[in-house]
Order: C-alpha cells, then sequence, then structure tokens
C-alpha cells in the first residue's frame, strides 16, 4: 500500500510531526475563514460564479463534476469560463485539468493560473472574455477572495470526514463543520460504499449543514479511449473484460480507481500509483514501461488527468495499448436539485455596486 492510501500525507519518517503542524494548520485555517466570513480581501467581480470544491485532498470526482456544471450551463444558453489554480505539468505552465477542460470544451475559455482573478479580469478584458457570462471555479472552496453565488463542495463517500483529521494528520483541509458555506454538498464515489455508510453520512453532513442540498453521485466509466502506437480509438468498457493490466495514476485517493479497474478487467491490476498531481518524469515513465514489460500486461490503464503527461511518451514506446476511461459524474440522487442550484446561481442578479 502507498504512502497516499495510509492515514497521513506525511512520509513515515516524519509523522511524529503530523500532530503539531495540524494544530498551527487549524489557526491558520480558522483565522482566514474568519476574515473571509467578515468580507475582509473578498472581490465581487460582475459575472455570477459557481464554486465546485472539496473538503479532502484530491480524488473527489472535481473535474467531470466541474464539466458536468459547465456542459448544464451551456445547454442553458450560458456562456461559461472555467478558473482554475492550474498545478503545473513539467511540459508547461498548463495544468493536467486544464488540458481535459480544453479537450472536451473547445469554445470555453480556461483560466489556469495561481492568480485566477487576475486571469480572470485579464480575459474579461478580451472580446472571448466579453462574452462570458458566468464563471466556474475548479477547487474553490478554500479559495475564498474571489465572491461567489454558488458554493458545490463534493465529500468523497470513502473518506469519512468526520472519521479524518486536518493535514498533515490527515487528509482534510478543512473541518467538516465548514460545510455549513455549501449551498450544495454532494457525496462521490458512491459505487464503493455500502448503501449504510451512504445513509449515515447523509445524516452527519444535514446535521452540520441543515440549509444546503445534498445530492449523491457515483463515477461511472462511459467508454474508454485506447491509445495504440497507430493512433487512438474509442471502445466499450467491456474491451478491458478479462485482461491482465496495469493501473496507475497519481490522483489524491487512488483507491476507487483502482477498484473501478479491476470491476472492468475482472481482475486484480498491478498498482502504479503516484503521489496526487506527479509529474511522471522521465525515470518514472521509464519504470512504468519497463513494468509493462516485465509484466507482459495487456494494457495500462490511466486517468484522464494523467494521460496529459503519459502521452509525451512516443507511441511506438509502448509495449502495450494505453487505455483511459472516460469519466462521468452519475447522480443516484439530487440530481436535478444540482442542476437547478447551479442554473439559479448563474442567473442571480449581482448585488447592486455603490455609487
Amino acid at each position: 500500500m502507498s504512502d497516499q492510501q495510509q492515514s497521513s500525507p506525511l512520509p513515515r519518517p516524519l509523522r511524529f510531526l503530523a500532530a503539531p503542524l495540524a494544530t498551527g494548520y487549524s489557526r491558520i485555517i480558522g483565522s482566514r475563514n474568519a476574515a473571509f466570513d467578515a468580507g475582509r480581501g473578498v472581490v465581487e467581480i460582475d459575472r455570477p460564479v459557481i464554486s465546485v470544491g472539496n473538503l479532502s485532498v484530491g480524488g473527489t470526482g472535481k473535474t467531470p463534476m466541474v464539466a458536468l456544471v459547465v456542459k448544464s450551463l451551456l445547454e442553458s444558453g450560458h456562456h461559461p469560463a472555467i478558473a482554475m489554480r492550474g498545478y503545473a505539468s513539467s511540459e508547461s505552465a498548463g495544468s493536467d485539468e486544464a488540458e481535459e477542460y480544453r479537450a472536451a470544451f473547445a469554445d470555453v475559455p480556461v483560466v489556469a493560473q495561481a492568480n485566477r482573478l487576475a486571469g480572470l479580469l485579464e480575459l474579461f478584458s478580451t472580446q472571448t472574455g466579453e462574452a462570458c457570462d458566468c464563471v466556474v471555479l475548479d477547487d474553490g472552496f478554500q479559495h475564498r477572495r474571489i465572491a461567489r453565488q454558488l458554493d458545490i463542495v463534493l465529500v468523497d463517500a470513502t473518506r469519512d470526514p468526520f472519521a479524518d483529521r486536518l493535514l498533515p494528520s490527515g487528509w482534510l483541509r478543512e473541518p467538516p463543520e465548514s460545510l455549513r458555506r455549501a449551498g450544495v454538498v454532494i457525496l462521490t464515489h458512491a459505487e464503493s460504499v455500502s448503501p449504510s455508510e451512504l445513509t449515515r453520512l447523509k445524516r452527519d453532513i444535514g446535521r452540520i449543514a441543515p440549509g444546503a442540498k445534498l445530492a449523491v453521485a457515483r463515477h461511472a466509466w462511459a467508454s474508454l479511449l485506447v491509445a495504440r502506437s497507430q493512433g487512438e480509438q474509442e471502445d466499450y468498457v467491456n474491451w478491458l473484460r478479462g485482461k491482465r493490466v496495469i493501473a496507475a495514476c497519481g490522483i489524491g485517493n487512488p483507491r476507487p480507481f483502482v477498484q473501478a479497474v479491476n470491476e472492468a478487467t475482472g481482475n486484480p491490476a498491478i498498482e502504479f500509483i503516484r503521489p496526487d498531481h506527479d509529474p511522471f518524469v522521465p525515470r518514472t515513465l521509464e519504470k512504468l514501461v519497463g513494468e509493462a514489460k516485465r509484466s507482459g500486461v495487456d494494457a495500462i490503464v490511466v486517468t484522464g488527468k494523467d494521460w496529459s503527461k503519459l502521452k509525451r511518451v512516443r507511441p511506438d514506446a509502448w509495449p502495450c495499448p494505453v487505455v483511459r476511461p472516460r469519466l462521468e459524474m452519475a447522480f443516484e440522487e439530487g440530481g436535478e436539485v444540482v442542476k437547478k442550484a447551479v442554473l439559479d446561481a448563474a442567473g442571480a442578479p449581482l448585488p447592486a455596486r455603490e455609487q
């Protein structure tokens, strides 16, 4: 089991520091949120803003949820922009998720930089930006400098926030009580937990955030994109059935991904797990290719986010097809409620400005 699946993000030799560091982190978070709650440092822009974020580190499904929100906005006649911090890839100042969004929504502007406010203001000064009538913040729950009309917060059902601890003792970026700021809370990875566990989580979230709308969603593989030396093609998910594969990823919570790979193949995958946002440097890629050759696997299965880095390898250097699922968020409960909240927020009038 990798460190990413252990009880603390810290390497084992440093875990004695986890408790004091978490105490200090808690104080910083509390002070920072108190300032934002009082409106200090918060900037209102002239477009409605919808934030998609989470409580814990990585793996909750922000990227497919942002895609679902953007799709709903586009279908309703809106012209959204996506703004994100943009974790840099090793190739450029771009980011894994930004590449995914640009590939999925060619006509939607994507701002990917540390200062999202500056990036948005720069976008709005252009002809393309003038046409944008709303903004979707990727990973915006903790980044509160930009005021928003709606906070959508994702909670990974496989990582109970009420049994977790703040970084770096655990995986929480904020305590569960912060859910009181949310307009919508979505339990994700519902496919990976029992119905009784979902019921308990819904009850606990409802007790802490009674004003939030609650929904339940699962990660669904709609199809596969299979890359070979001669090119790429889309195929059915059952293409993987019976195949022996490597599951390779660099995401915050790899367990649901590996579980989905195992279910799709019907066999336990060889796991090649890297830390969240791992750049997959050449040495790492060499190890992955070498493992695939030694193991004689039929395919390497990766996430869409990681493919933006893995595709740097020459197509003919892979010893087998490299497969990535086309991931969608499928609601089990509350899908229409979420869509209504999104469209209401996008159409909400902004507060009148002082003259």
